[in-house]
């Protein structure tokens, strides 16, 4: 069907209104606010004007703020490399005593991440953290805040965004052909070289597809930074959400996110260019599978192995302590002293029944079971259209509903504020800024491009033979959408609908902008815990949210990818649903039936 002409597409009355409802809501929510950011920075009078970026270049504490973005997304990109490198090889190439277990620790991060995650460091190594303050015990003259700052955002950030190369890095190290290695060693290469030469330039693309994501996380993070950076060390999203707050402040708010979108394009598209500088393949006829290498120098592998568990525990050990204080009391958390006496579910009954404690919670779970489906029923139709109809509307259509992926989430919640924060046309001359609504339409907007991409895959791998079939005999567009191919792509749009579900219950970095003051979402709430809003309750509130999230991820991973794996007999990538044509995509790390544990690791966001 390519190169259908558009006067094909406008024969059906369907498609005159998905597209009319389309273009629509493009114009409303993913054009004009973006375009009206740009108006208020450099035209807040109806002409040119250089005001902002005066009294942007002449602030020092926003000037501090951009350099501390860049700064982090520099030391995030090669300190996220090391590590994740460092944890792929650990359970993937080299041959580990323990792998499984290894491998449920790293990817702890695929369960909890975010507002949660900052939130879990804080009480873990803080000031008043539990770690801290058994340290202080046995060292009186340390510093209680030493984990904060630069430091702790990078830490924490670190091994929070690890979570790309257990998934992506992970999955391109078991396409490379082992022939390749051994030839290398029949050469005489040794495994150093031999993992120099050949096995990371092979993955490449896919480091430097990871690589931009870590620079555009550290670029734009909020959570880490306004939970540990403490005063001395602030960014640029946090500074555009206190500019915000004031109406005076709006002009520098919109400048930083500029900057901040102009930062992100050009990191596209500098990497994008690297990227094409090279051959990343292997040319051997008949690939085989990789396997697991041995370490033979002792002390480097009794080396490789201590880091190896080192990382573990720093992997494991806010998990583990997250869960056991969610039952201890209040003197527990206080003094950090747990023992079997003070455990009790006092927290879970409190969360669980009394309002305050559970209204957090519901909000967030309508917010997003309400934009999950809102997201994934819209696009349902439009994906269908960009896959059948492949011209240049479809083309221009696709590119605008990508705009999510390209700009940071503080650029466009601060262009629905400032379109939305009078009459408006766009919306039936309604006022969204300050309402529910809002949260709401920017919850679903920066789902489009994730929930774009997969039901495109899935109805592309629907057999068109059903759908020509259907149409010889006369069926309507709207009926053969209905009874034949929604049928096929369900358990996808399924798939896709819980994973955004889960992805938004914790969303902080959107929710800070613009929920509303009376109707906090479950990462406001968190975040007002860590700074001792409720004090110990609140505390204690944080660590049952916690755990709470952390089984409904637990529970979502399970039944998105558990029961196709128990149809399939393998593990399917995260973020890759389950649709038809796609079985059988293996989760990086998943054991092989009846290998051992020095052989293949066992499989366990942002």
């Amino acid at each position: 069907m390519t190169g259908t002409p558009v006067r094909g597409m406008v024969r059906s009355p369907f498609v005159l209104v998905v597209g009319a409802v389309l273009t629509w809501f493009i114009a409303a929510f993913l054009v004009w606010p973006n375009i009206n950011v740009l108006i208020a920075t450099f035209f807040p009078d109806g002409s040119f004007s250089g005001r902002a970026a005066e009294k942007l270049f002449s602030s020092q504490r926003a000037m501090k703020a951009l350099g501390n973005s860049f700064l982090l997304a520099v030391a995030l990109s090669v300190t996220v490399n090391l590590v994740g490198i460092f944890i792929v090889l650990m359970t993937h190439y080299f041959r580990i005593r323990g792998s499984r277990i290894l491998f449920l620790g790293y990817a702890s991060t695929f369960i909890y991440g975010g507002i949660v995650l900052a939130a879990g460091y804080k009480f873990i190594y803080g000031d008043k953290g539990i770690v801290t303050s058994l340290l202080v015990k046995v060292f009186p003259g340390m510093d209680a805040g030493w984990f904060s700052g630069f430091f702790a955002v990078l830490a924490v950030m670190t091994f929070a965004t690890t979570t790309n190369h257990m998934l992506f890095v992970a999955n391109a190290l078991k396409g490379i052909d082992y022939q390749t290695i051994e030839a290398a060693k029949n050469l005489g290469a040794s495994t150093w070289t031999i993992l120099r030469r050949i096995v990371l330039p092979m993955l490449k693309p896919t480091l430097f597809a990871v690589t931009i994501l870590s620079f555009l996380t550290g670029l734009g993070a909020l959570s880490a930074p306004q939970v540990l950076g403490g005063r001395d060390f602030q960014t640029i999203t946090p500074m555009i959400l206190t500019f915000t707050n004031s109406p005076t402040s709006r002009d520098l708010a919109a400048l930083l996110a500029v900057i901040l979108g102009l930062a992100t394009m050009v990191m596209l598209s500098v990497m994008s260019r690297l990227e094409k500088g090279g051959t990343y393949f292997s040319v051997s006829k008949v690939s085989s599978e990789l396997q697991k290498q041995e370490i033979t120098n002792p002390v480097a592998n009794a080396a490789v192995h201590a880091v190896a568990y080192v990382l573990f525990a720093v992997y494991t050990l806010p998990v583990v302590l997250i869960i056991l204080y969610s039952f201890a009391d209040g003197a527990a958390i206080q003094t950090g002293q747990l023992s079997l006496g003070n455990l009790t579910l006092d927290n879970y009954v409190r969360v669980l029944t009394q309002q305050s404690g559970l209204r957090p919670f519901i909000v967030s779970v309508v917010y997003s079971a309400l934009a999950a489906l809102i997201a994934v029923g819209g696009l349902l139709f439009v994906a269908r259209l960009l896959q059948k109809y492949r011209n240049w509307v479809a083309a221009a259509f696709e590119y605008l509903l990508h705009i999510p992926w390209i700009l940071p989430s503080a650029l466009l919640a601060l262009g629905l504020i400032i379109s939305y924060d009078h009459p408006n046309p766009l919306v039936g001359g309604a006022v969204l800024t300050g309402t529910t609504v809002i949260l709401l339409i920017a919850f679903v907007t920066v789902k489009i491009p994730f929930t774009l991409r997969m039901l495109k895959a899935s109805f592309a791998s629907v057999n068109s033979s059903l759908e020509e079939a259907a149409t010889i005999m006369g069926a309507k567009t709207l009926y053969v959408f209905r009874r034949i191919l929604l049928p096929l792509v369900l358990p996808a749009a399924a798939a896709v609908t819980a994973l955004n579900f889960n992805s938004l219950l914790d969303d902080y970095d959107t929710a800070i902008f613009l929920a509303h003051p009376l109707v906090q979402p479950l990462g406001l709430v968190i975040k007002a815990n860590t700074d001792g809003a409720e004090g110990t309750e609140g505390i204690a509130n944080t660590f049952v949210y916690t755990v709470l999230l952390m089984v409904i991820t637990g529970l979502t991973m399970y039944f998105v990818y558990g029961r196709s794996r128990r149809r399939t007999g393998r593990k399917r990538l995260p973020g890759s649903p389950s649709v038809p044509g796609t079985a059988g995509q293996a989760l990086p790390g998943a054991p092989a039936p009846g290998e051992d544990d020095a052989a293949r690791p066992a499989a366990a966001v942002r």
